[in-house]
């Protein structure tokens, strides 16, 4: 079995730099330099093969971990009544993504399963929803890249409270690792909104996929698409509100939330310096103009959608 821990410290040492570097450019945070610092990796050097097992456990397995270890920080109540609030704003982007979809699918001209595909990543939870199909990812997460960097900018130039900007994040950026790196760049309150507002997103992942598999079932004779919940079910959300409970019942001290952000912060760092060096820009670019396009009109739809309903509801 392939070590991981040669990839794992090319990661944390990455990390380690942005982390030193955001002391420097405190606006941008360590997540996102992080993942700057990456794609800077990747585009000097050649990735070698004894990497790809480690910095694959970083990115998913790393990035997990800093979820469920910033619910030491946080109340269940807060993360019930948050998820509760932000409700009306979440249903809202994630059927407008979903209804969108097929109709800009057919104007492009795109196959039924990329365009149901990139709606469904964009809608729930990018990389997660649709871990099988390459190019519906390289669509994804070349608009999470971009995202990163221009949400925190974005969302200061509208004069947005910690908490708007993670409502906001939460529910228009497709991917776990993207909204909580463009929510701690905007500031720490943000960034766990953000996050308790896209795991409360990435619930609505079961009655999706769930419906796609009877529906493709039907247009079988065989019967029943086998749908591997295993892989697909963010099971790391439990362990994030087993945090949370852990935390109200009042056995994590309250001069330890300063280092438990601290920590997450970092860990957090260390994935998206993972994706970063496994980013490769050239296939982002070569996705095709088609689903880019789609890409697009639903990544700005969901954004303006998730600005309009948060001020209609007061989220």
């Amino acid at each position: 079995m392939p070590s991981i821990l040669p990839g794992l410290l090319v990661a944390v040492a990455a990390a380690l730099v942005a982390t030193l570097a955001a002391r420097a450019v405190p606006l941008a945070g360590a997540p996102v330099l992080a993942i700057v610092i990456g794609i800077l990796v990747r585009l000097a050097v050649t990735l070698p093969p004894s990497l790809r097992p480690g910095l694959a456990f970083a990115s998913k397995f790393v990035l997990q971990s800093a979820i469920v270890v910033s619910g030491f920080g946080l109340s269940l109540a807060a993360v019930a009544r948050t998820g509760w609030d932000t409700l009306p704003v979440t249903v809202g982007t994630i059927a407008v993504a979903l209804l969108l979809a097929p109709i800009a699918g057919r104007l492009l001209k795109i196959d039924t399963v990329l365009e149901q595909l990139v709606g469904v990543g964009t809608a729930i939870c990018g990389a997660s929803a649709i871990a099988a199909v390459a190019l519906a990812i390289a669509t994804i997460f070349f608009y999470n890249i971009v995202a990163v960097f221009t949400f925190p900018a974005l969302g200061h130039l509208m004069a947005m409270t910690q908490n708007q900007f993670g409502v906001w994040a939460g529910t228009a950026i497709n991917d776990t690792s993207s909204v909580v790196a463009a929510g701690y760049a905007f500031g720490p309150e943000a960034g766990q909104h953000a996050t308790i507002v896209k795991l409360a997103r990435a619930t609505f992942i079961l009655p999706i996929v769930a419906f796609i598999a009877v529906v493709h079932a039907r247009g079988q004779r065989a019967g029943g698409v086998r749908v591997p919940w295993r892989k697909v079910v963010p099971w790391f959300i439990l362990w994030f509100v087993v945090a949370a409970c852990i935390n109200t019942a009042g056995a994590v001290p309250a001069d330890w939330h300063a280092r438990i952000t601290q920590a997450s912060t970092f860990l957090i760092s260390t994935a998206l310096a993972a994706i970063g060096i496994q980013t490769e820009v050239a296939r982002l670019l070569r996705s095709g103009a088609r689903p880019l396009a789609l890409g697009f009109v639903l990544w700005v739809a969901v954004a303006v959608v998730s600005l309009v309903l948060q001020r209609a509801t007061g989220s």
